[in-house]
């Protein structure tokens, strides 16, 4: 957040400003930009003034308006880079190798995004917040973070939905010997520690944010449609493509969209009512996604939507919108999360359907091929 513009103006702007748009302001940069990307009236409640006192902040910084400063900062997220941001926040490493380490290897990471290959780069699964930054609810398919009936006792108000976010130690979890012998983060081991920390953690948040009703939810149209299909972005199609082969053993019909433009049209060609498109969709998010989706909707198909909390423009056409949460960050845009959802609905799907039979003959006939 240092170097974020927005924040910075905030931050300067904030000594002249009126006790309760300073309050407003308060909100904002002890969440940034997480709370920025609700409605006017949550960040109005969450700052404890009305939604016009808080309205005027942003008329006031020249934004214009609300859903304007909104823009501004979805757009300057969509430059920042999860990874340096986790690089620059760790202590440079010491010349020497650490202990049992092979001498001249090198941590390697590459980023992945759901953007266009020539815009493909770090910064997908920026921190997202865990809740309904559009206001939605989880009546509505909203992921939420209450009640979910994944999170144990020992998680309650760790890492779950709402908790401190990012790479603080679950209770209960054994210590790392290099982090609890006085270590300060400086080596390699010690990045690599924080990395795992930040994976837990994701993974917790993630399970926390799924209510069971959500999963259900997107069950009923998994086991009730005539066909499924599944789609994603450059790195999340890893996702679509492992929910398709699990679910392929469990119902008919379970189809990866093609990648050809007319393998998809003649997919869209055939989409009716009675079908269901599951896209993955993540910043920065996939032109050839959407595109398919818009085309699918205006058949008639239903979607099921997994996303983060920045708003994928799919948000508004899915029946089922899933937002991972904050929590789902990492220094490399971790798909552990993704997956962990996936299996989630699958388990649930599978227990509406039944399949024992299915999976005795695809066993059998798997011996004999």
């Amino acid at each position: 957040m240092e170097n974020d513009p927005i924040a910075a103006r905030l931050g300067a702007a904030y000594p002249d400003l009126p006790p309760g748009e300073r309050a407003v302001v308060r909100v904002l940069l002890d969440d940034y930009p997480f709370a920025a990307l609700g409605s006017l009236r949550s960040l109005a409640e969450r700052a404890g003034v009305s939604p016009p006192t808080a309205s005027r902040l942003f008329d006031r910084l020249g934004y214009g308006g609300f859903a304007a400063f909104q823009t501004a900062v979805r757009d300057g997220a969509r430059d920042r880079s999860r990874l340096l941001e986790f690089v620059t926040r760790s202590t440079p490493a010491p010349a020497t190798s650490p202990p049992g380490s092979v001498p001249g290897a090198e941590l390697s990471t590459a980023p992945a995004s759901d953007g266009p290959p020539d815009d493909r780069g770090p910064g997908r699964h920026e921190a997202p917040e865990t809740g309904s930054p559009n206001g939605r609810d989880a009546g509505q398919g909203e992921a939420a973070g209450d009640g979910s009936p994944f999170r144990s006792d020992a998680h309650r108000g760790g890492s779950a939905a709402g908790g401190p976010s990012g790479g603080g130690r679950v209770e209960g979890t054994p210590a790392h010997p290099v982090a609890d012998s006085g270590a300060t983060g400086a080596g390699a081991v010690s990045v690599l520690w924080q990395a795992a920390e930040e994976l837990r953690a994701g993974l917790d948040g993630t399970l926390a944010a799924i209510p069971e009703s959500l999963c259900h939810k997107v069950a009923e149209l998994l086991a009730g449609a005539r066909a499924v299909w599944a789609l994603g972005g450059p790195l999340s199609e890893l996702a679509a493509e492992y929910l398709i082969r699990q679910l392929a053993s469990l119902r008919p019909a379970a189809h990866r969209v093609p990648g050809s433009a007319p393998g998809r049209a003649r997919t869209v060609l055939d989409l009716g009512a009675s079908d269901v498109v599951v896209a993955y969709d993540f910043r920065r998010y996939s032109p050839d996604t959407a595109r398919f989706v818009h085309a699918a909707r205006a058949r008639g198909a239903r979607l099921v939507l997994v996303t983060d909390a920045w708003g994928s423009p799919l948000a508004a056409e899915a029946e089922v919108l899933i937002r991972l949460p904050r929590e789902a960050a990492g220094p490399i845009a971790p798909l552990a999360n993704e997956i962990a959802v996936t299996e989630l609905l699958l388990v649930a799907t599978a227990a509406r359907l039944d399949p024992v039979r299915r999976l005795a003959d695809l066993d059998a006939l798997t011996q004999t091929l």
